[in-house]
């Protein structure tokens, strides 16, 4: 759990790093949101989570004024709970109650694996989400598409061929299309 997120935000990471001061207000493929916001969605909805659910209490950041800096420091915050839960539990109607870790790792970093791409599109780049990993969340999301499409959290699901690539699926089932340019 810890490792898979410590190597996931540093993938995040690589990516924020690389954006220019100008790139912020690009378009990402999530519809309305510029880069800014994938990066502001990513440290903001956990921060708040982890406060309502788990009386976790940690201290503001400023991602519109420094997006790598407030992602460097939400980062170490998450990774922090990850090698130290100290016994912390997530008690929240959807998932019942969980170690703070468990739930990080269900509903936490797969957000930053997926939305990854998401950045990684709104900068002009490609992101390889990996095909394994692309296909077992798929099976898993498809066993409680219903669930997913009610929580109005994803898109309607966008059609890709019979011969796309799991990430390819993957993408369009959470209702993005894999082929998105900026």
């Amino acid at each position: 759990m810890r490792e898979q997120h410590a190597y996931d935000a540093a993938r995040f990471a690589e990516i924020v790093g690389s954006a220019a001061p100008e790139d912020w207000a690009r378009p990402s493929p999530v519809a309305a949101w510029t880069a800014l916001d994938v990066v502001s969605h990513l440290v903001e909805w956990s921060r708040g989570f982890l406060q309502g659910s788990a009386g976790v209490e940690l201290a503001p950041l400023d991602v519109a004024a420094d997006p790598a800096g407030a992602w460097k420091a939400h980062t170490a915050d998450i990774q922090g709970l990850f090698d130290a839960p100290a016994g912390r539990t997530v008690s929240n109607p959807h998932m019942g109650d969980k170690p703070v870790d468990v739930a990080l790792s269900e509903i936490y970093t797969p957000d930053v694996w997926m939305h990854s791409w998401d950045l990684a599109r709104a900068l002009g780049q490609d992101f390889d989400l990996g095909a394994e990993r692309a296909a077992a969340m798929l099976a898993g999301a498809s066993a409680m598409e219903d669930a997913m499409r009610a929580s109005g959290q994803f898109g309607p699901r966008v059609e890709v061929g019979p011969d796309a690539s799991p990430q390819e699926q993957l993408l369009g089932f959470i209702g993005r299309d894999p082929y998105w340019q900026a």
